[in-house]
This record gives structure tokens, C-alpha cells and sequence, in this order.
């Protein structure tokens, strides 16, 4: 191999920090690797990627050649010894093998979140309500208390790594003699084998249970939201925290009442009477009927609004509110003294007909949103 300047090899400067050197490292092998890299000449350059990185991260190595160049390496004598360099954190995260594979894999864990769907009436969603949930988790073991193994019994070290949780094996590369770290066949990486497991729940230390639990819905929610209770999930393994549950809302359809974000929207139907010479009525709203003038000459589509009759926002103060949507209902059948009133009506309004811009399903779609 070509003699390179191994400072040039890396792309770093002569005064480059331990850890600037292996963050160009990581970088390059990465690049370069044979595995990943197909070039005719990836296989040679990352040789030599590897053995600048070699030299410079052993810091009496370093010396010797900042000072005296190759010559400075081989008066001490020869090429880099590759056994030297502890490659272990950058290969396991590279490549799967490797040291400190045990420090992770016995760290504590997070436990995994649960979900669990709740399916609210319209009204309990606008005002909130206390749910009773039932939800199935692992908890700790009630019979063994964790341990997995029956009462009276102790897990023992294992045999195999020796309570290490691992095993070691020397893998041959280019490079030279490899050390893999693998988790342990007989343990699973426990270090400890259980020779009478917990009857109750079979060496898990963890058995299932249904558990009840009250929870509060604020109001204002709406299909969509969903609310976290803080370590009600999985329970978590090495001494890590237990997930969450999460519980997603479901909001049935109301009769009449359509929701948009914190308003509510009603569609009227008034007749042509009320319409035309105006009225005063009642509509339904969420907490019952409400007074409503309609003014004489009122057109269909016309949108009246009730302040502070709609949702209540969520965890906050202030409230939607609802939109009357008025639609004039024609008459389909009539009596004969109903039909004389039409009629004589009709003559006194004339046969003159008028273009409109927008039809009423028009404005109700724009009270909707689209």
C-alpha cells in the first residue's frame, strides 16, 4: 500500500481531537466498508483508512509520527498492530458485532405504551365525563414478586458467560482477529438461568391482569384526541419506567347537532309563514331549548348565531358557539282551504321569477366548511 499521509487519509488537521478522529473515522468506514462499498478499490481503502486511524488513535504512535513520519513507526516496530485499537464500539454500530453490546442490552428500557379506544356519547364529549376503563398489562409477578422463579428457589448464575449475559468469539476478518460479542444462548442475556420457574407465571416475573381504572374525559373532546396517562402502559425491564396508555376518543354522531371545531351546527326547518312574517321559537341546543326571533322575510340559508352555546374548550375557559341554519320547508301536501290561501297568494305575488347567486345547500356548505 502507497504510504499516505494519515491525516490526509482521515481529512482531518494535525491537531485534530481523539474524538474528531473517530467521528472522521466512523464516517469514512462507513463509506468505504467492503460490505456496503462494491468498488474495485473499496477494500484497499478502507486498509487504509483503518490503519491511519490505527496509528493516530494510539497517542505514542501518534507522537512517533507526527515527529519522525513512517520512520518514526518503524522504530517501533512496523506497521500498526490493528489488535491494539479498540474498533469494538464503531464495528457493533456498523456491523453488529463488537463490544458494549452488555452495557446496552442491560440498560434499563421504557415499557410500551397500551391504547385503548373510548366511545363517548356527543354530550359526554362536550362536557366531559369519569370513564370506567378496563385494560389487560403485565404487572410484577404476585407470586415470585419478579424474580420468575418459584417461591423458595433463586435464579442461579449462568454457566454458559459466566452471569455476563454474553459470549465472546474471535471472527476472522481482513483486518486480522475480530472479537464478536453475541448475547447468550442459554440466558437470553439475563446472565442468570432459572432452574424452578414461578408456576404462576412460568419465569416471566410478569403475569396478566385486567385492571380498572376511573379516568376523567375533559370536556371539549373530540373524535381524534388522545389522552396520556403517564405510566399506566407495559412495565418497563432493568429498572426502566413503565410506558403509558393512551386513550383514543371516539365521539358517536348526535341526532341533529354536526360539530365544527368548537361550534355546533343545527339545520332548522321553519315554514313558509314563519319565514315570511317572522316568528319567535324555541331550538333545541345542548343544554335544552333556547329562545330564537326570526325576523319577517327571513331567506333560506340564513345562519343565526347562540353566543356560547356550542363546545367548551379543552382544558381552557371560553366556548363555541352554535349555528342555526335556517332552511323555509315548502308544504308537500295541503288541505283545500290551504290551497284556496296559496292561491290567491300566488296571484297577488305575480308569475315573475329571480336568479339566485347561491342556493341554500350553497350556504350550508359554507357554514360547514365545504
Amino acid at each position: 500500500m502507497a504510504s499516505r499521509d494519515y491525516y490526509e487519509v482521515l481529512g482531518v488537521n494535525r491537531n485534530a481531537s481523539p474524538d474528531e478522529l473517530k467521528s472522521a473515522f466512523r464516517n469514512l468506514a462507513r463509506q468505504y466498508h467492503p460490505d456496503v462499498n462494491k468498488a474495485p478499490d473499496a477494500e484497499e481503502r478502507f486498509k487504509e483508512i483503518n490503519e491511519a486511524y490505527a496509528v493516530l488513535s494510539d497517542a505514542d504512535k501518534r507522537a512517533a509520527y507526527d515527529r519522525y513520519g513512517q520512520a518514526g513507526l518503524n522504530g517501533m516496530g512496523g506497521a500498526p498492530d490493528f489488535s491494539t485499537v479498540d474498533f469494538s464500539d464503531i464495528f457493533e454500530e456498523f456491523f453488529g458485532f463488537g463490544g458494549g453490546s452488555s452495557r446496552r442490552r442491560n440498560a434499563p428500557r421504557r415499557g410500551a405504551d397500551l391504547t385503548y379506544t373510548v366511545t363517548l356519547a356527543f354530550e359526554e364529549a362536550a362536557f366531559g365525563v369519569e370513564r370506567e376503563v378496563e385494560i389487560t398489562r403485565d404487572e410484577t409477578c404476585s407470586t415470585c414478586r419478579g424474580s420468575g422463579a418459584e417461591p423458595g428457589t433463586s435464579p442461579v448464575r449462568c454457566a454458559t458467560c459466566g452471569g455476563k449475559g454474553e459470549v465472546r468469539q474471535v471472527r476472522q476478518t481482513f483486518l486480522g482477529s475480530m472479537v464478536q460479542v453475541t448475547t447468550c444462548p442459554t440466558c437470553n442475556g439475563s446472565g442468570e438461568v432459572i432452574s424452578t420457574p414461578c408456576h404462576t407465571c412460568r419465569g416471566r416475573g410478569l403475569e396478566r391482569k385486567t385492571v380498572k381504572k376511573t379516568v376523567p374525559i375533559p370536556a371539549g373532546v373530540d373524535t381524534g384526541t388522545q389522552i396520556r396517562l403517564a405510566g399506566e402502559g407495559q412495565p418497563g425491564s432493568n429498572g426502566g419506567p413503565n410506558g403509558n396508555l393512551l386513550l383514543e376518543i371516539q365521539v358517536k354522531p348526535h341526532a341533529y347537532f354536526r360539530r365544527k371545531q368548537y361550534d355546533i351546527i343545527l339545520n332548522l326547518g321553519i315554514n313558509l309563514a314563519q319565514a315570511a312574517l317572522g316568528a319567535d321559537i324555541e331550538v333545541p341546543t345542548l343544554e335544552g331549548k333556547s329562545k330564537l326571533s326570526i325576523p319577517a322575510g327571513t331567506q333560506p340559508g340564513k345562519v343565526f348565531t347562540l353566543k356560547g352555546k356550542g363546545i367548551p374548550h379543552v382544558r381552557s375557559t371560553g366556548r363555541g358557539d352554535e349555528l342555526v341554519v335556517v332552511d323555509v320547508e315548502v308544504p308537500t301536501r295541503l288541505t283545500d282551504e290551504q290551497r284556496v290561501l296559496f292561491e290567491q297568494l300566488a296571484k297577488s305575488l305575480g308569475s315573475e321569477v329571480h336568479t339566485r347567486e347561491k342556493s341554500f345547500m350553497d350556504r350550508l356548505k359554507e357554514v360547514l366548511g365545504g
